[in-house]
């Protein structure tokens, strides 16, 4: 009971600072989870897949239905179809990663250290981004590629792409912070559909309890719901404010997890 409380507390407090800033939540989830230890490293990436895929769907329909949205489709669209075949491709990435180690502790702490070092790599640019001159790319080749790149790094990492993708919608696009976290959702709907879909196809699907599953779901939509009436409310500002705070935090929890993992 105490589990499934947590995991129900967990994915609603993650998606509500998922939808207020586009990192989707996952890369809150993933690590918090990895943390309680209640299930492998498997199970916690497939069930924080999926919370992140009903948050996103519902924050990209809900803005898209209420006239609200602000989905660069010309962008974002290309960017999406890319992330998705990474997605794809990231999967088989931790497969093959799963498959080399024989204790999945030892997949455990490369997970953590990666999310570790890319989580701090994206503070460090939101502090500075003011002093970077952003790039414009155009034409629909680069979001492929850009996208594709996208797709693997959050797939492996189980955290659904967000913080990476607010930098690389920063960096190579010159979105401002609202703007910026409607795309990054955008993107990371397309690409946890491809790595659900991965996993329903190639049968590997882990061992998880439905009543996570479904707490977890219900978390992720109402966090969702209300991190999106929170967004709109507040300044950009304050969106960047609450991006860096979150950053810090995931990577002491990720410093912590390679440890543990290492040392289990």
């Amino acid at each position: 009971m105490l589990q499934l409380a947590l995991y129900l507390l967990v994915s609603f407090l993650a998606s509500v600072a998922g939808a207020i800033c586009g990192i989707g939540g996952g890369v809150i989830i993933k690590p918090v989870l990895d943390v309680c230890a209640f299930d492998s490293v498997s199970t916690i990436s497939f069930l924080s897949g999926l919370t992140v895929l009903s948050m996103s769907l519902y924050s990209v329909v809900r803005n898209t239905v209420s006239g609200g949205s602000q989905i660069d489709v010309k962008t974002g669209t290309p960017l999406a179809i890319g992330a998705a075949a990474g997605g794809v491709a990231g999967k088989q990435l931790f497969s093959v990663i799963k498959g080399l180690f024989a204790d999945s502790n030892t997949v455990g702490a490369v997970q953590a250290a990666c999310l570790a070092v890319v989580t701090l790599g994206t503070l460090l640019y939101t502090i500075f981004k003011d002093r970077i001159s952003p790039r414009r790319v155009e034409g629909t080749g680069g979001c492929l590629c850009i996208g594709f790149v996208l797709g693997i790094m959050s797939s492996f990492l189980g955290i659904g792409g967000g913080p990476i993708n607010l930098v690389v919608l920063f960096f190579f696009f010159g979105m401002d912070t609202k703007t910026a976290a409607q795309n990054s959702l955008y993107i990371i709907l397309f690409s946890q559909i491809a790595s659900l879909a991965t996993t329903l196809l190639t049968h590997s699907v882990p061992e998880f309890e439905w009543g996570a599953l479904l707490l977890m779901v219900c978390g992720g939509i109402g966090g969702g719901m209300a991190g999106r009436s929170v967004n709109k409310r507040i300044s950009g500002e304050a969106v960047d404010q609450l991006f860096m705070v979150l950053m810090a935090i995931i990577i002491f929890i990720s410093v912590y997890n390679t440890v543990r993992y290492s040392v289990g």
